[in-house]
């Protein structure tokens, strides 16, 4: 029998930084659990999904007894919530059972064995690239091209993030088949050519875990696998085994209609009109002719919206159609103030650029409407 005296928030802290990852439902009932393993001034706790893996150390203010331990991760966690903050906890461990207590509180829990707790083994599959990134940098990074990955597509290579390293650029790239995004920064130093696609639920992950500062973020690169190692947190994850459509193919170029536009007016626009846009379809015309820009919406009960933006524009007029949402993906994701827009033609896709960023690129497909 084991046991251990901790506060609520030195366990609930690191506890909410693995449990992102753990599936509600699971045909394992251990990925459902939280391994838990403390050794003097130290917690360490890890999940898995067996695709992923999050493990994070907490420095605690009493030392605890060496120990190891499965439990439930959202059981736990819930209990942990509902605690008055500054609680002080105990846990006692057996064979298949854990008791926790605080104050006249008394949980009984089910642990699973540790033995099998099934943890990713660092597997250094061909040579190893190292690379280090602000944080700050690589989350807005991520967060500006993320909404573009596909979701459960049956092309799985979709359902993630192309990572290219070339010379010094690192280079992000998401596309669901319908739109595409792009974005790149430079490195400190210089680094071998990479291709890799990084799975879809490790980058919403990372998302949610970076922070917007400037500390750094370690990442290494195998053949197989993606660690990131931040703020005493190591996430590693596997790589999706596929070959991503070739992205610069896919980048227009030689489009001679542009218009820069505030981004806020083209956004609130957009929102005000897709109330009215059909459901299934989403679908939005832009119907630009000289200085002005035309939004309509219909859906199938006839009913219609219709915004009217003034624009610099002095090319061709065109009356092309878009999926809104793809639109509004892209809008929501920028701090900018402008943007602009270069058109080739109704059948064309349309380039959507930012003036501070010129790495930055988001293609969207026309559709009929």
């Amino acid at each position: 029998m084991s046991k251990f005296n901790i506060y609520r928030n030195e366990l609930l802290k690191p506890l909410q930084v693995v449990t992102g990852i753990v599936e509600r439902r699971h045909t394992l009932p251990i990925l459902s659990n939280v391994l838990l393993r403390s050794k003097d001034k130290l917690l360490e706790l890890i999940a898995t999904d067996l695709e992923i893996q999050i493990a994070t150390a907490e420095k605690t203010t009493d030392s605890l007894p060496e120990m190891e331990m499965t439990i439930s991760a959202r059981k736990l966690q819930d209990i942990l919530r509902s605690l008055p903050e500054k609680s002080s906890i105990s846990i006692e461990s057996n064979e298949s059972k854990a008791v926790l207590r605080a104050g006249k509180s008394r949980f009984n829990l089910q642990t699973l064995p540790v033995k099998d707790f099934p943890l990713i083994k660092q597997q250094p599959k061909g040579s190893i690239e190292k690379i280090t990134l602000q944080q700050g940098i690589l989350k807005n990074m991520l967060q500006q091209v993320q909404y573009a990955m596909a979701q459960q597509d049956i092309r799985y290579y979709l359902n993630g993030l192309l990572l290219v390293c070339e010379e010094k650029n690192i280079t992000l790239v998401a596309t669901d088949g319908h739109r595409l995004c792009h974005i790149s920064t430079e490195a400190a130093q210089k680094i071998s050519n990479i291709s890799v696609i990084v799975p879809r639920k490790t980058v919403l992950e990372l998302v949610k875990l970076l922070s917007d500062d400037d500390s750094p973020v370690e990442i290494q690169i195998t053949e197989n696998q993606i660690s990131t190692n931040f703020s005493g947190i190591t996430l590693d994850s596997k790589l999706v085994d596929g070959n991503f459509p070739d992205y610069k193919r896919v980048i227009p170029t030689n489009l001679n209609n542009e218009l820069e536009i505030e981004k806020e007016a083209l956004q609130q626009a957009l929102q005000r009109a897709s109330i009215l846009s059909n459901e299934k379809f989403r679908g939005v015309r832009w119907v630009l002719t000289k200085d002005k820009l035309k939004i309509v919406c219909n859906n199938t009960e006839q009913e219609e919206a219709e915004e009217e933006l003034e624009v610099d524009y002095s090319g061709e007029p065109i009356d092309i159609g878009f999926n809104v949402n793809y639109l509004l993906d892209c809008l929501n994701n920028l701090s900018i103030e402008k943007v602009k827009c270069q058109l080739g033609d109704s059948n064309t896709s349309m380039l959507i650029t930012v003036e501070k960023d010129s790495s930055f690129k988001y293609v969207v497909m026309p559709m009929r409407i």
